[in-house]
């Protein structure tokens, strides 16, 4: 039984010397055949290349730059481009002024492929070369294949030029300078000092253009920064002149208080000392006398200027700009006005009105307005009765004056008398409407209705408050 277990593993050891040895020669024969196929590649990398190329001169810690343009037929149909450069001892490549590779071993060729980079028209191909110690020099060919037609090569031979480490625009010249040398060839391929050359090869991936989209572009750029700089410009000039105003308003409002005041305590006493004086002396004179007549209506003047005065005050008086202080003045308005006429005044005015802005131009208007249509009443209704209606709707305030008298007819509307001309001036001055309703024998009707929030600039509302 043991010999029988000998026996086995004996035979698995035989059998597994066996595949060792066939895995050998495998291996084997794959690296020298792998050997083979890149002593191949190497050649035919060095075979796509034309000859050492410098400058007259070589020196240690040396950068020489080296410039060529070709052409490439119109029409033409580029299947593939591959450029096989290398120096010694390192580089910086750039097509059409843009940089698109390094390196820094000379014993390596690199492999750049450039179908997507390459259209048909002109192209300039520049290298930066450094040199560190000893020989120096560049070796380089560009192979591109069309369709239908032979190949173009392009390699490093005489026919390249030295451009001066001073032009900042070398690389982006479309044609060589005059003065600019030719290349010199300094060795040939497989020669000492480069004998032991090449010895890898690495393959850059495919290269596809850079794509440039217009807000990169400089022009762009500096027109979006003057932009930039004409808005801050503008924004500054919009903010001062704001500013400017807002002070300007602030100072306004104080002075409007101030004259109120002024008006109301300098002004509307002596106004009111002079009616005074008026009364006693009417008083005083007999009744037949020429001078009662002429007292009474210096007494009536009196309160007449009275009442202007207090009118102004109202309109002036920046503290009266709201809404609730308008209904309050208007309602107060018409009964002190109807009290003296056959004309029973009624009110009904919305609860809850408000303390809302109403700027200074859009109250006075308004009030000018339905005093017309109060004095309009007065004098040519014959009515008995009368109804100021205050309210709000759809954002708006509407003031409706509405008479039982004898009203008149349609054609009246069209704005002949009765101040209605008037009315729709000042209405249309601050964005409202004025509609009058009416019919022989059936009263009159005239609504008024202006903004809450004037749709207006904060501009325009200023420069019509400082008018």
């Amino acid at each position: 039984m043991h010999n029988l277990r000998f026996r086995t593993f004996v035979r698995i050891g035989q059998h597994l010397k066996c595949i060792l040895f066939f895995c050998g020669l495998l291996a084997n024969s794959m690296s020298g055949a792998y050997a083979d196929s890149y002593d191949t590649q190497l050649k035919t990398a060095s075979s796509q290349m034309g000859r050492w190329i410098w400058t007259d001169t070589t020196q240690d810690n040396q950068t020489c730059r080296l410039w060529r343009s070709f052409d490439i037929p119109e029409g033409v149909v580029i299947t593939h481009a591959t450029l096989h450069i290398t120096v010694d001892n390192g580089y910086r490549l750039l097509l059409d002024g843009e940089e698109i590779g390094r390196g820094s071993d000379w014993r390596c060729i690199a492999i750049y492929d450039l179908t997507w980079m390459l259209q048909p028209g002109h192209h300039v191909l520049a290298v930066e070369a450094y040199n560190d110690t000893l020989q120096a020099g560049l070796i380089c060919g560009l192979n591109i294949e069309f369709l239908g037609r032979d190949p173009m090569k392009i390699i490093s031979d005489e026919t390249w030029r030295i451009p001066p480490n001073l032009d900042p625009k070398w690389a982006k010249r479309k044609q060589a300078q005059d003065a600019w040398p030719r290349a010199r060839i300094v060795g040939e391929q497989h020669t000492p000092p480069w004998d032991q050359w090449p010895k890898t090869i690495s393959i850059i991936p495919p290269m596809h253009p850079v794509v440039r989209y217009f807000w990169q572009s400089p022009w762009f750029q500096l027109t979006m920064v003057v932009v930039c700089g004409v808005a801050i410009l503008a924004g500054v000039w919009l903010a001062t002149r704001l500013a400017a105003q807002a002070k300007a308003q602030r100072l306004l409002h104080q002075e409007r208080v101030r004259l109120a005041q002024d008006i109301h305590d300098d002004i509307g006493s002596r106004v009111t000392e002079l009616l005074l004086l008026g009364e006693v002396s009417r008083r005083e004179a007999s009744a037949e006398s020429a001078m009662s007549d002429q007292i009474r209506h210096i007494c009536d003047q009196a309160r007449g200027l009275a009442l202007a005065l207090d009118e102004v005050v109202w309109a002036v008086n920046a503290k009266r700009d709201t809404v609730k202080d308008f209904v309050s003045y208007v309602c107060k308005h018409a009964q002190n006005f109807l009290k003296t006429s056959d004309i029973r005044c009624g009110l009904d005015v919305e609860t809850n009105i408000p303390a809302d802005a109403l700027a200074l131009y859009v109250r006075r208007n308004l009030f000018l307005a339905v005093k017309e249509a109060l004095n309009n009443a007065a004098k040519h209704s014959q009515a008995t009765e009368l109804c100021l209606r205050i309210y709000r709707r759809d954002h708006s305030l509407f003031v409706e004056v509405a008479d039982n008298g004898r009203g008149f007819e349609g054609q009246a509307v069209s704005g002949a008398g009765n101040g209605l001309a008037n009315m729709w001036q000042r209405m249309g001055e601050i964005n409202g409407t004025c509609e009058v309703f009416s019919e022989a024998g059936a009263g009159c009707r005239v609504v008024f209705s202006v903004p809450m929030q004037q749709e207006r600039s904060r501009w325009w509302h200023l420069r019509r408050a400082a008018a």
